[in-house]
């Protein structure tokens, strides 16, 4: 129904919602129920059937909240339409969407290699360099997976922009240099708003939902976009190991999906302004932000990324004393994890969410990573300088 003839502001509030005049609603509703009534032995059966391997309900009905659940079917279905794939899985975590991922890429690919580009959130790089998942792993730069890539190489991962530093990669330049086997982008600190990865052939596409899709920091949810066929691969995998996002957290990222576009262009705006001026702030050795034309070396915002985003990251003079000191002294910027919600986050990537990465691997000691929020650009300029003791 949604097309390119919509812009994205109007597929946030629309998409997904197609079926609510029939049910003569106007808000999504929300479907608790853990098991379904059955209409005969025989439909039953086979609904089930074709969910627990991977498609959709029959006319058996959605049988057990396991295998589906229409609320976080909503959610997928509107996150799909952003992104322009074909469908879209939901799941409890990025961390199980990763897992999903890895596990479906082993079990149709050639192999279990995995080629990995760093700088990567924490978690994938942690459970990549655990085997955990009975995969082996090839960590290089962006402009090495060509000769990364084995006969066993099942997927390529990436991030762009990158945790924590915003290093961007160019995705068709990857796209070329890993050939035929896929490509897993984690889209989420740009969001379907700043960047569509599937645009440039990449074949899925991940999100912690629980970042800038929900927007409040109230839900804990993981998606990824994909072609129908990877799609069904992620259904199977997520049947048998229960990894289904609740429906109370699909309904909570369908509603915070209608406010994507808002949210995300504001608090860019303010990103860019900070950005700006910590550049010219002494205690700050380098600011890392995608829309400083140094830290954007091939101009891909602007061709690859319809902005620069909301993530800043900073490395200070003081090392990890300075960072310490920081965190602790900020009063409108919270100190913890997570990322992309309405209020100003800052954490230490090394000490907290990087914290298992390799030591040749990890951020800088005096590395800190800023989320803006919707607060005022000048308020939150006036807590970093107070902080810094500016």
């Amino acid at each position: 129904m949604y097309g390119s003839e919509l812009g994205i502001d109007s597929v946030a509030v629309h998409a997904g919602r197609e079926d609510l005049a029939a049910l003569g609603v106007h808000v999504p509703p929300i479907d608790l129920s853990t098991t379904n009534p059955l209409p005969d032995i025989e439909s039953g059966g086979l609904s089930y059937e074709s969910m627990a391997t991977g498609g959709h309900p029959t006319d058996g009905g959605f049988v057990y909240q396991r295998l589906w659940n229409p609320t976080v079917a909503r959610f997928e279905k509107g996150l799909a339409a952003l992104e322009g794939t074909a469908e879209a899985v939901a799941f409890a975590s990025g961390m199980a969407a990763v897992t999903a991922t890895i596990l479906a890429a082993a079990q149709a690919g050639p192999g279990r290699h995995v080629v990995a580009v760093r700088p990567l959130y924490g978690g994938t790089d942690h459970i990549l360099d655990t085997g955990l998942l009975g995969t082996t792993v090839t960590y290089c730069g962006a402009h090495e997976v060509s000769q990364s890539i084995r006969p066993d190489t099942c997927l390529v991962i990436l991030e762009t922009p990158a945790n924590p530093t915003l290093e961007l990669v160019d995705l068709g330049a990857v796209r070329v240099a890993a050939g035929d086997v896929p490509i897993m982008v984690d889209n989420t600190f740009a969001t379907p708003v700043l960047q569509n990865p599937a645009a440039f052939g990449v074949d899925l596409v991940l999100h912690s939902a629980t970042k800038y899709l929900g927007g409040h920091g109230d839900v804990l949810g993981g998606v990824v976009a994909a072609p129908a066929e990877w799609a069904g691969r992620l259904r199977s995998i997520r049947a048998i190991t229960g990894a289904i996002l609740h429906p109370l957290g699909g309904y909570l990222l369908h509603r915070g999906l209608a406010t994507l576009p808002v949210r995300v262009r504001t608090q860019q705006e303010t990103a860019r302004r900070l950005a700006e001026w910590l550049t010219s702030v002494p205690a700050v050795r380098k600011v890392f932000y995608p829309g400083l034309a140094e830290c954007d070396p091939e101009g891909l915002v602007g061709r690859q990324m319809r902005g620069p985003g909301a993530m800043i990251s900073l490395d200070l003079a003081g090392g990890f004393a300075e960072a310490t000191m920081l965190t602790k002294n900020v009063r409108l910027f919270t100190h913890a994890v997570s990322l992309g919600g309405v209020d100003s986050l800052i954490q230490h990537p090394a000490a907290l969410t990087h914290r298992p990465v390799a030591p040749e691997a990890r951020p800088g000691a005096g590395i800190v990573r800023l989320s803006i929020g919707l607060e005022s650009a000048e308020d939150l300029k006036a807590d970093l300088a107070q902080a810094l003791g500016i």
